[in-house]
């Protein structure tokens, strides 16, 4: 018994520390600015994150390309409107930004 209690417990800290990372990363795109023209499940002026983990799964350089995409900005993957360059997020962030986006961002 005392094992099923331990058990879920660590198997609940588990699954609230994956929440709050999640989190932390979306607000990490809301700090960045992201969130004004993107949405986790709809397009809004881009399209939805998880439109772009869908386009890119199994897609091995995707993590570099979208990342430079978030730093250097880009146009007509998506459509007729450009995304502008965010060159004020760090490498770090983008990158962390991309893995969360390409994880399906939850």
């Amino acid at each position: 018994m005392k094992v099923v209690i331990a058990s879920t417990v660590i198997a609940l800290g588990v699954l609230s520390s994956a929440s709050v990372f999640a989190a932390g990363e979306k607000d990490l795109a809301t700090k960045s600015g992201c969130m004004a023209c993107h949405a986790v499940d709809k397009k809004l002026v881009g399209p939805a994150y998880q439109d772009v983990a869908k386009k890119y799964a199994g897609d091995k350089t995707a993590e570099a390309k979208l990342a430079d995409k978030v730093k250097k900005g880009g146009s007509g993957v998506w459509g007729a409107i450009p995304m502008p360059p965010n060159a004020a997020v760090s490498d770090k962030d983008a990158k962390t930004l991309v893995k969360w986006i390409l994880a399906g961002a939850k």
